[in-house]
């Protein structure tokens, strides 16, 4: 299999050069609105990165997803302890005109840390942060931790007298506060206005320390649901970019002049989680029987009846391909051992349920979305007809994802649709969020929504994250991966495609992690 990496399509054209001097608005849309501008209240791709645009980090991403400065400038490990001393950008300003300094950091990592944020998990491995002086701060680890740098790429750095001087000393998850609707970052673009679900306004901040790529002079985000409708957006010249476009209206767009589409593979594993910590169905005609999911041959079965080949081909038009892991081949860590996907096979599915003592199936309730991910109500309705066809009979719901998380943070499910996208592209990532036994003191498994728990995993956890030798470290991540496969603790189904549409005059870049970052868009 290609790596992931390679198949990213990156359109990086005319960024260096001279910038027009004609004022230039873009408008872009999604069918995803970020839920909030709080940087710590949700974790999840449509709202980090949106406010990548307007908040940075300590490091970030370039366009082939290096890690590179931001607003720390230089970074090592410590001497005589575990961790990491960062060295600060100076001369950086928030865009209220506020200094940035090491201050701002440990209040961003209390904030970050905090029980209400999102992205504590994040903090796991962290034991104490120490403000050195102005421009240098410690973060100090409880063991070796390589890849601490690459898991924060994402943390964005508030300002403490801001947030402080307008209530939102703590993210609000669950509710609102003033870092919901404003946002004070020292990123390359600054919060104009912000009307959820309808329009939010971005203009580039004249104050930022960084070199000026974009020819943009505002930037307008109009959320549109409707697919069919956003694609008429931009073929009408209502707005320059989308993301995505419905698949089978690629060829439309490329065989429109003036307009073009942008393909590549997304980090982006799509996944069925089961509910493995009850014992009951909550849902369908046999709700209140015991689970059967809680016996991996039955968990198995699943997995056989499901024809993923047919998923790609047919819904997502041969742009996806199959997965075998919770990571795509091409990221660190990827098991090159466990390479194969389960496969489809009726008749064994049929065999596996009939040996765990379900001959004749049983009914259950699906949980999916159908704005999140490329097709999701496509994709969910036909696993749905799939597992029919062995007898185990699903209750489908469908919602926006802007309800889904709530759903699913609640146990509202018996078997549900996600998608994860590793935030340090390493395997590490998805098995400290998905695989791990969700622990609140240690902050692993902050979205393993279905309990599952492995021993042999969460002993293994930690000795990755502070393994440095390459040989020894994926020698315990292909065990892990193994341990995941045979006991089917999720169905990996297919690695989800980018499919981006703009207008030919705009230069841009698609990183494969799907964040769109406006400082490289350019409006000829």
């Amino acid at each position: 299999m290609r790596p992931i990496l390679q198949l990213a399509a990156l359109a990086v054209a005319g960024l260096a050069g001279t910038l027009p001097a004609s004022a230039e608005t873009f408008r872009w849309s999604s069918a995803t609105d970020p839920q909030t501008m709080d940087p710590h209240a949700v974790n999840a791709a449509p709202v980090t990165s949106f406010l990548n645009n307007v908040y940075e980090g300590l490091v970030r991403r370039d366009a082939d997803m290096a890690i590179e400065p931001s607003l720390a400038t230089a970074w090592a490990p410590l001497e005589g302890e575990d961790g990491w001393r960062f060295r600060l950008r100076e001369g950086v300003t928030f865009h209220d005109g506020a200094a940035f300094t090491a201050d701002d950091v440990l209040f961003s990592y209390e904030r970050a840390a905090s029980e209400e944020s999102d992205v504590r998990s994040w903090f796991a491995p962290v034991t104490e942060v120490r403000v050195v002086d102005d421009t240098t701060i410690d973060f100090v680890t409880s063991a070796p931790n390589p890849l601490f740098p690459d898991s924060i790429a994402n943390f964005l750095i508030m300002d403490r007298e801001w947030a402080e001087a307008n209530d939102a000393v703590r993210p609000a998850r669950d509710a609102e506060n003033a870092a919901t609707r404003d946002a004070n970052g020292t990123g390359p673009f600054r919060l104009v206005s912000r009307d959820p679900g309808i329009e939010t306004v971005l203009e580039p901040f004249d104050g930022w320390w960084g070199v000026r790529e974009h020819n943009i002079t505002r930037a307008i985000f109009t959320p549109i649901g409707n697919a069919a409708t956003g694609l008429a957006a931009l073929l009408s010249g209502e707005i320059d970019m989308i993301s995505p476009i419905p698949l089978q209206d690629v060829a439309q767009v490329e065989g429109r002049e003036g307009f073009r589409v942008l393909e590549g593979l997304e980090t982006r594993v799509i996944v069925l989680g089961f509910g493995h910590d009850r014992e009951v169905l909550k849902y369908g005609a046999d709700a209140g029987a015991p689970n059967p999911f809680l016996d991996a041959r039955v968990r198995r079965a699943v997995a056989l009846a499901i024809d993923v080949d047919t998923i790609g081909r047919v819904i997502m038009r041969g742009k996806s391909v199959p997965a075998s892991q919770l990571l795509p081949a091409g990221l660190s860590g990827y098991s090159e051992a466990n390479d194969a996907p389960i496969g489809f096979d009726e008749a064994g599915a049929r065999a596996l349920l009939a040996e765990a003592g379900y001959p004749d199936g049983f009914s259950f309730g699906l949980m999916c979305t159908n704005d999140r991910y490329i097709n999701d109500e496509a994709v969910c309705r036909a696993i749905a007809s799939m597992l029919a066809r062995v007898g185990i009979d699903a209750e489908l719901t469908v919602m926006p994802v802007r309800n889904y998380w709530e759903e699913l943070r609640a146990d509202n499910f018996d078997m549900y649709l996600l998608g994860w996208s590793p935030g340090t592209f390493d395997a590490e990532h998805p098995i400290r969020f998905l695989a791990a036994t969700p622990n609140e003191e240690t902050r692993v498994g902050s979205w393993n929504f279905g309990g599952y728990s492995s021993a042999r995993v969460d002993a293994l956890l930690p000795l990755v994250q502070q393994e440095l030798d390459p040989a020894a470290r994926q020698a315990m991540l292909d065990e892990i991966a193994a341990v995941l496969q045979a006991e089917v603790a999720y169905v990996p189904l297919y690695v989800e495609p980018l499919i981006w549409a703009a207008k030919a005059n705009i230069d841009l870049v698609q990183r494969p992690d799907n964040f769109f970052m406006l400082r490289w868009v350019r409006v000829n």
